[in-house]
């Protein structure tokens, strides 16, 4: 019969980080061991449980017995089976023993191809199994292989030492309404579970049928055992519970707390108004990182006094949960509060000197070295984006030094946050105060850009200073291995010159950057690795952007050296492939590359000269010749204002006079300076045809 299967194996409170990876394994391990054993219908399906005292999963469509299956077992070769006068050997008869049918007759055997050679195989129906049989073997194969950030040795009532996640109380095992006879962890299968700890009397639940698991739990004893179902709940109630106000809820914070109640209940809390008066952002993070609280903010993101907390235990008269979480969080944030009034009494700048007792690398010196290399690269590219560089070069040199605050050696998540705080504190110009924190960015896939010229300025100098220097000593990503976050500097960087259109050479970047380091002993530039793997970073970007490959390299294989034009030019060649004409003109410039590759010595060798009209012979190329000449001010006009789209449009009208040369033109004719004059003016059309892209990357 066909039934839903219900595994549940009862602990003492699992690791809340860990537990939905344990709960999704638990069960992925299980299911994919009775499909191995056929048990599974096409249709079955499974849900995950999971909550802090317990790991379970149902599946429906589940087989009490796997059906019969025909196996094909290779026996031997036929040379080997057989003498040279076709009577059975030794070996053949040595064989069958081994397969437990001694007996067979030769005749039951198949013979068939195998390779080159033929052999003998042994066709027979095996007996499917019972489900107690192979769930059994699943469910050992699944505790074994789920991801336990560490093991716990624990004893057994029998005295037996047993390893696991956390300590094992029962474990229930029905299918349908029958209990199915397992063991594991010196547990006996049956189908009993307990409810909560504190809301139930802590008597014995009991599953009368496996459909029945979450509906008994939730009702008899106040567990909701869904992973999404609490956490679902939890976000319902925190949103009815803020009212009018915003509530943050990253996720992670919400997957931990729903990982640490089996009944959730918010409540709300306060505290005392003046601690509003500290950072919000570090009142924030305490509340979240050390409490797991739910901060509140006004509908501006102003941090209101209250607060909600998810709790686990359901009561009308809350007024003691509320009142010792309060307490609790009381002391944490008279901590951040005198750290962040500690930390203004000392200036940014009087924090340098700290600098110099931190390495930053020891190949590469403290962090005060590295602030001096980043101020003179923020000094230069805030000249070349007609930013002040005075003010780059001192935002640089004071952007690590709330590194060495109470404050961000208690939360390192803030550093740069608290950084522009305290640089308001002390006076330094508003676009200073603001670089602290701008030059991390973007931190992130999708994070704000620097919103001014100081911090743009900053934050290119401390990536490229980054990836160009980590690169110098030998520490290139390699695989996956990226430790120093390259990949993330070198798409932040992108991503700046992309999005801001900035007019900035990369080549001159990196070499800038290069600058930096020729302190190192036998330093050799990686500017051109560097450039390389930033250029691999950017077709990465463009694909996410929707442009197809044959569009990213039609611009990318001209190896451009700024990028503030390169999405319009992408976009001008994204529509000029829609053009009717554009498949025909970009084989013909790929044919027109092959061929000028080809003769580059003679090219070179008659100086590069152009055409000659004198020399036009055939009416295909005199036609063509006039239609470069008259169609070349278009195409320069057009890629003057940045009409890129424009530019690549107007050699639409090439179509038909450049099929016509290749149809009718000998371009290596006999005579050199006929031949030299053609390939003149397919240099001159070459020329023109890729002002915008290379069009022959676009050909099939």
């Amino acid at each position: 019969m066909n039934q839903t299967l219900l595994i549940e194996l009862l602990t003492e409170e699992l690791p809340p980080k860990a537990l939905a990876k344990l709960g999704a394994a638990f069960s992925a391990g299980i299911v994919n061991g009775l499909k191995t054993r056929d048990f599974l219908e096409a249709d079955s399906v499974a849900t995950i449980y999971a909550t802090p005292r317990r790991l379970a999963v149902s599946i429906t469509g589940v087989r009490d017995m796997s059906p019969d299956k025909m196996i094909r077992e290779k026996v031997l070769p036929v040379s080997v089976a057989l003498d040279k006068d076709g009577n059975e050997t030794a070996p053949l008869r040595k064989k069958l023993g081994a397969m437990g049918v001694p007996d067979l007759a030769l005749s039951e055997l198949e013979k068939a191809a195998d390779g080159k050679a033929e052999s003998f195989f042994y066709n027979y129906r095996a007996p499917g199994i019972a489900l107690a049989a192979g769930l059994q073997a699943a469910l050992e194969e699944s505790a074994a292989k789920l991801p336990i950030p560490k093991l716990m040795s624990y004893q057994r009532p029998d005295g037996a030492t047993v390893q696991f996640v956390r300590p094992a109380h029962s474990l229930i095992a029905l299918h349908g309404i029958n209990i199915v006879p397992l063991t594991l962890l010196g547990l006996n299968a049956g189908r009993s579970s307990l409810g909560h700890r504190f809301l139930t009397s802590g008597e014995a639940i009991v599953i009368k049928h496996a459909d029945d698991y979450a509906a008994v739990l939730a009702a008899e004893g106040k567990v909701i055992a869904g992973v999404d179902a609490r956490k679902e709940k939890i976000r319902a109630e925190l949103l009815a519970a803020a009212g009018a106000d915003l509530v943050l809820m990253p996720e992670a914070l919400l997957d931990e707390v729903s990982a640490l109640v089996e009944w959730p209940v918010v409540y709300e809390c306060n505290f005392e108004e003046e601690f509003l008066a500290v950072p919000q952002e570090c009142l924030i993070l305490t509340m979240q990182t050390n409490q797991k609280y739910f901060a509140l903010t006004d509908t501006e993101g102003k941090l209101r006094s209250r607060f909600l907390i998810v709790s686990n235990i359901a009561t009308d008269t809350p007024a003691a949960i509320i009142g010792g979480n309060e307490r609790v969080v009381r002391p944490r944030l008279s901590d951040a509060k005198f750290f962040f009034e500690q930390d203004k009494k000392k200036t940014l700048e009087s924090r340098l000197p700290l600098l110099d007792k931190i390495v930053y690398h020891n190949k590469l010196g403290t962090q005060a070295a590295r602030g001096e290399r980043v101020a003179a690269l923020a000094g230069f590219i805030a000249g070349k984006i007609d930013s002040d560089a005075s003010l780059a070069i001192r935002a640089a040199r004071l952007a690590k030094a709330d590194l060495v605050t109470d404050m961000v050696g208690e939360f390192p998540e803030l550093q740069g946050i608290m950084g522009a705080y305290y640089a308001r504190n002390d006076g330094e110009h508003a676009d200073v105060a603001l670089a602290m924190s701008e030059h991390y960015q973007p931190r992130f896939a999708g994070d704000t850009l620097p919103t001014t010229g100081t911090g743009t300025a900053v934050a290119l100098a401390d990536k490229l200073e980054t990836l160009v220097g980590i690169w110098a000593i030998g520490l290139a990503p390699t695989g996956d291995k990226d430790p120093f976050a390259l990949r993330r500097h070198a798409l932040g960087v992108l991503r700046m010159l992309l999005e801001k259109r900035l007019t900035l050479s990369i080549g001159e970047l990196l070499s800038a950057a290069a600058e930096q380091f020729k302190f190192l002993p036998g330093f050799k530039d990686p500017s051109a690795d560097v450039a390389v793997f930033m250029m691999d970073r950017l077709r990465g970007i463009l694909r996410e952007r929707g442009f197809s490959p044959n569009d990213i390299e039609a611009v990318l294989s001209q190896n451009p050296d700024r990028l503030d034009d390169i999405v319009q030019r992408l976009e001008a060649v994204q529509a000029f492939a829609a053009l009717p004409e554009s498949a025909s003109l970009a084989a013909a410039n790929k044919r027109i590359t092959n061929i000028l590759k080809k003769n580059e010595e003679a090219l070179s060798a008659s100086g590069n000269a152009g055409v000659n009209p004198a020399l036009l012979q055939d009416t295909a190329e005199k036609n063509l010749a006039a239609a470069v000449a008259r169609v070349q001010p278009e195409v320069e006009a057009a890629f003057a204002r940045g009409d890129f789209a424009g530019t690549l449009k107007t050699l639409a009208q090439l179509r038909d006079d450049v099929d016509a040369f290749f149809n009718d033109v000998m371009v290596m004719a006999d005579d050199v300076a006929l031949r030299n004059n053609r390939l003149a003016l397919l240099s001159s059309l070459h020329g023109m045809m890729n002002r915008v892209a290379d069009i022959s990357k676009l050909a099939a």
